[in-house]
């Protein structure tokens, strides 16, 4: 049914892929993502975590073309090859940026452990050792494997922490150490109170690096600091260019039990409710169309491989900080004070109080009780907790959006505009 959404054609092997591991060969192909994504986040509810491999891959290939260009390296094509190797197998590929990073007042060569921030330990014939961590690894725990990237831009002091590279999750010396989440016992509850059958973000983890050998077929950045800042914008931009998509879909899906809320305890036809549904849905669109926008607008780069509009994708994510919040707001307005205080699943079942439960939760004429219930438990779910420090922080915290908006907002043209319109020289 969703097959033109969900596969691709290979462009360096002509054999059709999951497009999670495709490589954005045009404008359709950037908007085709953000639908993908979207609709994603209607069967699911959830983060599906792939995006982030997804993201690392296509950000990777455009910067390691460039690479080579620069230093007549290979790495362009030593990154095609693992390209290949993750469209014929499917395997999910977890894109590892965020270092732990210490005291954020240092730079990786001067924190009081270096390995603070991932970086080369060794090199050797066949290979490099690296040690470090990537932290906030989304899907980490459910991954196959880990690539590698810079976490900022880089200065020739630390040209050891300027590394791009991909390798198996079971390799020697990886540990993965498993986050934790909000109510994360209710999953291993019988009935409801998980809210989310699906789950949320999920599979959250530190990933430790202790010594791992990488063989040099798959390193694509090795020391060519100068080039760090460029992949790790055009992953940032490319990670942004997401959010309204996959946050738009799971926002249709809140909105929907929102409504559904509404109905089941009889204030559905209130104007004031209806107004605010209007509101979620108004949010809901508006970062959709910022993906779309930012794709839209995207174009070709050197490598052959497309990439949004960095300022529209930027404004995308910015717009998702603030809009996932006032969504999640207007749904606990709607649902009321029992997102946060309904009795757990249990005490519907008990044969001592579930008469009770079932007498004292009732809604409308002719809704079941346990289908409210289980309404007021994904609304719980999908706006508290996890969910909300994700919007926020996943793909950038707001400030990186706004350094973005100073380097790419062209201030000074927009003076220029302002002092021509009245005549000043």
């Amino acid at each position: 049914e969703y097959e033109d959404l969900m596969t691709a054609t290979s462009h360096l092997t002509g054999r059709k892929i999951n497009r999670f591991t495709h490589i954005h060969q045009s404008v359709d192909d950037l908007i085709k993502k953000v639908q993908m994504l979207r609709l994603i986040g209607h069967e699911t509810g959830s983060c599906f975590q792939r995006c982030v491999g997804f993201d690392a891959l296509n950000a990777t290939y455009m910067t390691s073309y460039d690479v080579d260009q620069k230093y007549k390296t290979d790495y362009f094509e030593r990154l095609k090859r693992y390209v290949i190797y993750v469209q014929d197998s499917n395997v999910m590929v977890v894109g590892g940026m965020t270092d732990t990073k210490g005291d954020r007042s240092l730079p990786p060569s001067k924190q009081a452990d270096p390995d603070l921030f991932t970086h080369v330990a060794e090199r050797r014939p066949d290979g490099i050792i690296i040690r470090g961590a990537k932290a906030h690894m989304t899907g980490g725990v459910n991954s196959h494997e880990i690539l590698i990237m810079p976490t900022q831009a880089m200065r020739e002091e630390d040209r050891d922490y300027a590394l791009a590279c991909a390798f198996p999750l079971n390799s020697p010396g990886v540990t993965l150490i498993f986050g934790r989440q909000t109510n994360e016992e209710r999953k291993f509850e019988k009935g409801m109170d998980a809210g989310n059958p699906y789950g949320l973000v999920g599979g959250e983890a530190l990933i430790i690096f202790d010594n791992v050998f990488v063989p040099w077929e798959r390193v694509f950045l090795c020391g060519e600091y100068d080039m760090a800042g460029i992949l790790v914008e055009r992953f940032a931009t490319l990670h942004r260019q997401n959010y309204g998509g996959c946050k738009g879909g799971v926002s249709d899906v809140l909105v929907g039990a929102t409504a559904l809320a509404a109905e089941y305890q009889g204030t559905a036809g209130a104007s004031h409710i209806k107004e605010k549904l209007a509101e979620m849905i108004h949010l809901a669109e508006t970062i959709y169309s910022g993906s779309v926008a930012c794709s839209a607008m995207g174009y070709k780069t050197p490598s052959g491989a497309y990439y949004p509009d960095p300022l529209l994708a930027n404004t995308t994510k910015h717009n998702v900080t603030r809009h996932i919040y006032e969504i999640s707001r207007l749904a606990h307005d709607i649902a009321g004070g029992i997102v946060a205080t309904m009795p757990f699943y249990g005490d519907l079942e008990s044969s001592e109080v579930g008469r009770y439960v079932k007498k004292y939760l009732a809604g409308a004429k002719g809704i079941p009780v346990e289908d409210r219930m289980k309404i007021l438990r994904l609304i719980e779910n999908m706006s508290g907790g996890t969910a909300l420090v994700e919007s926020m922080h996943g793909a950038g915290s707001p400030q990186t959006q706004k350094v973005m908006y100073g380097r790419l907002g062209n201030l000074e043209q927009k003076k220029r505009w302002a002092k021509r319109i009245v005549g000043i020289e």
